[in-house]
């Protein structure tokens, strides 16, 4: 579990975040949604330790980790996977190499372990017998899996997805979500989602928080989304044509 209580953030004279209160849970894919600017990617940020915050506190469990040292901090990271947008894999290293990378960075483990990590990482997002391989040599849909399976080689109690269906085509991006949701249940990982695709708050959204200039206006699910009640939600919302067409069903 991750909980944020009275989070403020600031560049500058901007207030960019203003007393944030949240929490995501294990086993949950929790999106954080809003347009560009509205806050999401600094909340994101923020909760990985990426921005230093100015007031408010955000708990891992029992543990308030912005009050920890750098060194500290280190301890959390190691059960935190990430997803980049547009996956972030080396160019110069293999698949193989790319999803090594954390546990070299924090393991001891030998290098059978580490292969054996790596092949069963590979297997779970269905990639197989592309380990020699350069990212430049994978589609943008199996990089992004590849992307995955580097996120969850230290078996991460949380996970952070950065707009994980950029560049991606409507099939593709739906795999991927699914991929993620399924991982999510399947090792009760606390997932968390900055998206403004629709089609993953529609599928996977079963927490949903809704960013508007630095406040956080909405929470819910995918089941409520669509009839919150909130003017700038639905604003953002029904920009959508899939959630226009969702909306007429539901009258």
């Amino acid at each position: 579990m991750i909980k944020v209580t009275d989070l403020n953030k600031h560049f500058g004279e901007q207030q960019v975040l203003h007393n944030i209160n949240i929490t995501y849970n294990p086993g949950e894919c929790s999106l954080i949604i809003g347009a560009s600017g509205s806050g999401k990617t600094v909340l994101l940020k923020s909760l990985v330790g990426l921005h230093k915050i100015d007031s408010g506190e955000i708990w891992y469990n029992n543990i308030q980790f912005n009050a920890l040292s750098f060194k500290d901090k280190k301890e959390i990271r190691k059960e935190i996977g990430m997803l980049f947008q547009g996956s972030a894999l080396f160019d110069f290293a293999t698949v193989e190499e790319n999803i090594k990378f954390p546990m070299d960075f924090f393991t001891n483990w030998s290098n059978k372990e580490k292969l054996n990590r790596v092949n069963f990482c590979l297997e779970r997002v269905d990639l197989k017998n592309v380990n020699n391989l350069l990212p430049s040599e994978l589609s943008g849909g199996m990089q992004k899996r590849v992307g995955i399976a580097r996120a969850i080689a230290l078996n991460p109690k949380y996970l952070f997805c950065d707009e994980p269906n950029s560049g991606l085509d409507p099939q593709t991006s739906i795999l991927i979500d699914q991929l993620i949701s399924e991982i999510t249940k399947e090792y009760n990982i606390t997932t968390i989602i900055n998206t403004h695709d629709m089609n993953s708050v529609m599928e996977i959204g079963d927490h949903i928080g809704f960013i508007h200039k630095g406040h956080l206006l909405w929470e819910g699910n995918m089941d409520n989304v669509l009839k919150s009640g909130c003017k700038e939600l639905d604003n953002f919302v029904f920009a959508s044509g899939m959630a226009r067409k969702l909306k007429s069903t539901i009258q």
